[in-house]
């Protein structure tokens, strides 16, 4: 059976001179630099040749390096060489270098990836291991290169993912896994071989950039142009500048994305952007909030951008990463639900009351899923599909938990209504008190309106442990008007807005500085990771 990385020979042949992996260089030379189907199977061979020399079956071979071209040859090459790649990212990105240290630690490669002019850091991080840099490699050595026998169950790559805790961990994505997952987005972008183009600024470590920008085009041999987040965070113009070059184009990004470009990009830039090309703007890897699709469309409408082409996602690096999405050519549907329904389990209609407003994640494609609950109650999300992970790296006791019973655990807690999913948060998140469910993610939105020292957005709320029971906590970054903001008016009307909206007692509210509440790699606010720092006095 073939897998999906042996594609890329076939359009080596097919195609050899149509351009595959174009990276535009903000933060260099500003040129796009651009690898045909050709130059990519050959730089990948001769990569594949040294890693054989250095590395072998079986051995990680950990990618630390920057974004760009070498990134993708490095993951293309270690599956050449049938080896274990690692995507990780060089030394240096801030706010990661724990994540970094611990996760190439858990993975002990045998080798690192990396480029020229990041081999001094990268060097001094892996002190004393085995280091080559992708770049240095000549491109002859493709005629030595002897095609390994690849199956759909032999192990692709580890999938860091630091989740909500500090601790990263590793999954174990198969080829037959890469190959399920890249086909299954295909299919839900509906996308053409070889006029399709994607455009992307997602960081190439992560999951949903790793398999959107690597893996996807080699499904249908199309195109793909990317940048460095970092480009994207300075001037979210660009992503849609580099969206308006393409007649037929996807993307994606997480929610955060949406509300930074509209709240970022001014009237002046959106002269001469055109935005009609656009079919899917996948809005994944974070939770969906209400409203951001219609906001986003209506700050770039005149650029001839559709609304049905904001596409809330649901996934997750267990499942490679897709699990579902909102149809092509559907308008993302937002749904009321009665909230205190929802924290007793059920999912009512909002008639009067409390509210709770819920994205649509749509259906699945190619894979099944299922929620734990009868109809119309909230339960675990399961998920079971070939693009489903085998197992934790060195955990076997939780990857019996969490895969051992032939569906995957998710953790996350959803419901199916009227034959979509609806995801509602984090089992592990959710905050009980005297008997009652309160979603986390609801008191949240509460305490960033509350007051306008409080940072959107950056705001945790979680529950710790008391004599009598659970008691509620909330960490919120300030905001630039709240940088001098008086500390008990802040709490007074964050606990009058929780107690007013959730009939609920705050226990604590603690006001901090930009930038420490901790997220996950892929910007989730990591609520467990802030509950532990909370208890560590780390706010102070």
């Amino acid at each position: 059976m073939s897998v999906l990385i042996q594609r890329v020979a076939r359009w080596a042949r097919e195609i050899p001179d149509a351009p595959a992996y174009t990276f535009v260089d903000h933060l260099g030379d500003g040129a796009w630099h651009t690898l045909t189907w050709r130059q990519v199977d050959r730089r990948a061979r001769a990569l594949a040749v040294r890693v054989r020399e250095l590395a072998g079956p079986g051995d990680r071979v950990a990618v630390l390096a920057p974004q760009g071209l070498d990134y993708v040859v490095a993951m293309i090459g270690t599956m050449y060489a049938g080896v274990v790649a690692v995507p990780l990212f060089a030394p240096g990105l801030p706010g990661h270098a724990e994540r970094l240290a611990r996760a190439y630690t858990d993975a002990e490669p045998a080798l690192v990836l990396t480029t020229t002019p990041a081999l001094p850091g990268v060097r001094a991080f892996v002190d004393g291991g085995a280091v080559l840099a992708v770049d240095t490699v000549s491109d002859l050595l493709a005629d030595e290169w002897d095609e390994v026998a690849l199956g759909p169950d032999d192990l692709a790559y580890l999938q860091y993912t630091s989740g909500s805790t500090r601790q990263p961990t590793g999954v174990e994505i198969t080829h037959g896994n890469v190959d399920a997952n890249a086909r299954q987005l295909w299919e839900a972008f509906d996308a053409r071989p070889r006029t399709s183009v994607a455009a992307l600024w997602l960081p190439l470590f992560h999951d949903m950039g790793l398999i959107a920008t690597i893996a996807l085009p080699i499904v249908g041999g199309n195109q793909v142009a990317f940048m460095d987040p970092v480009a994207f965070v300075m001037h979210p113009v660009r992503w849609l500048r580099l969206l308006s070059e393409f007649h037929d184009v996807y993307t994606g990004g997480p929610n955060f994305a949406y509300e930074y470009t509209a709240a970022r990009v001014s009237e002046a830039d959106k002269d001469g952007l055109d935005l009609s090309g656009v079919r899917v703007m996948l809005n994944g890897a974070e939770p969906v909030r209400p409203g951001t699709g219609a906001a986003f469309h209506a700050a770039f409408a005149r650029c001839g951008l559709r609304p049905q082409a904001h596409t809330p996602a649901y996934g997750l690096a267990e499942a490679t990463v897709f699990v579902s999405a909102v149809g092509c050519d559907e308008v993302a549907k937002v749904t009321e639900f009665d909230r205190d329904a929802l924290g007793e389990g059920r999912a009512v209609a909002y008639t009067s009351g409390g509210r709770s407003t819920l994205v649509s994640c749509g259906r699945p494609t190619g894979q099944r899923v299922r929620v734990d609950a009868p109809d119309g109650h909230v339960g675990e999300i399961r998920v079971q599909g070939p693009n489903v992970a085998r197992a934790y790296w060195r955990d076997p006791e939780r990857s019996a938990e969490v895969f051992g019973s032939g569906w995957l655990r998710t953790g996350d807690l959803g419901v199916i209504h009227e034959g979509e999913l609806y995801v509602t948060g984090r089992i592990k998140d959710l905050i009980i008190v005297d008997g009652r469910n309160h979603y986390p993610q609801d008191i949240e939105a509460t305490v960033q309106e509350a007051c306008e020292a409080v940072r959107r957005d950056h705001v945790a709320a979680f529950a710790v442990p008391g004599e009598l029971g659970e008691r509620v906590v909330v960490v919120a970054e300030r905001s630039r008007r709240g940088l001098e903001a008086d500390l008990s008016e802040v709490s007074r009307l964050v606990r009058a807005a929780v107690a007013r909206t959730h009939d609920l007692a705050v226990h604590d509210v603690v006001l901090a500085a930009a930038g420490a509440v901790p997220r996950t790699s892929s910007g989730k606010i990591a609520r467990r990771a802030c509950l532990q720092a909370y208890l560590e006095d780390a706010f102070v």
